[in-house]
């Protein structure tokens, strides 16, 4: 139904370019910068449509203007980001409905990376793009918002269907799962996951996308309520915001 393209670019960015199979519309998700997105596009015989944007970050947006002065598409990015997000025709919150091509997607609300950070899931095709709120056995720095907010904003996640494709905006996975084993020593599916990491990463290969499923058994951002974590950092009696709050606290500082 949509056909996922993944572009690496900057240092460790990945940008998408989606198509929708019934109606041709082609969609780049975050171009932080323009040339790999329209050489791909010019490579694919895609004609871009439509630009689709999750937060204000210069590694998500600095390609925009490049591609919209060359292609014409529409731009559609956060509500809340609408005074610094420039070339914006349309915007969205949390709640509401985005329509790309035949295709719709579930906007979530997701501040703590950014203030006006929103997500988009594409329910029909199972496909998350978190941005920068989710990232494989991670989540965003808090460079707005707080601990609060963000464990706030991925529970929204918790709901969605296990085998839900997760097409995260950054490749730190490696760098995560070395955090997630210091405070989940004992956790199987993460060991088996992180040997699986060094190799694709020894290899120079992607380790995005994941499923949900993957995240809920191993990302420790996600289960701040599990017992062996709590054990490990010593608050088995602590709310699960906390738990998360001191997760990220030492993410932060590993």
């Amino acid at each position: 139904m949509i056909d996922v393209r993944q572009i690496p670019i900057l240092s460790d960015n990945y940008c998408y370019l989606l198509r929708d199979e019934k109606t041709g519309a082609v969609a780049v998700i975050d171009p932080g910068v323009a040339e790999p997105v329209l050489n791909e596009a010019k490579r694919l015989n895609w004609q871009i449509t439509d630009i689709i944007l999750t937060h204000h970050h210069y590694d998500h947006v600095d390609g925009v203007a490049e591609i919209k002065a060359l292609t014409g598409a529409k731009v559609t990015g956060p509500t809340k980001d609408n005074h610094r997000i420039e070339h914006l025709d349309e915007t969205v919150d949390g709640g509401d409905i985005l329509t790309f091509g035949s295709q719709t997607a579930k906007v979530f609300f997701v501040p703590g990376h950014t203030l006006g950070h929103i997500a988009y899931w594409f329910e029909e095709s199972n496909i998350l793009f978190p941005g920068d709120s989710l990232f494989a056995l991670g989540c965003g720095r808090l460079f707005e918002g707080t601990p609060e907010m963000m464990w706030q904003s991925l529970q929204q996640y918790l709901p969605l269907p296990n085998e839900t494709i997760v097409y995260c905006a950054h490749e730190y996975t490696l760098a995560n799962a070395e955090f997630a084993v210091t405070i989940d020593p004992d956790n199987q599916p993460l060991l088996k996951r992180v040997a699986e990491i060094r190799r694709l990463r020894s290899e120079d290969k992607p380790t995005v996308p994941s499923t949900l499923d993957e995240e809920f058994k191993t990302n420790p951002f996600l289960r701040p309520n599990d017992p062996q974590i709590r054990k490990q950092l010593g608050m088995m009696s602590a709310t699960d915001a906390e738990v998360f709050k001191e997760i990220r606290l030492r993410k932060d500082n590993f």
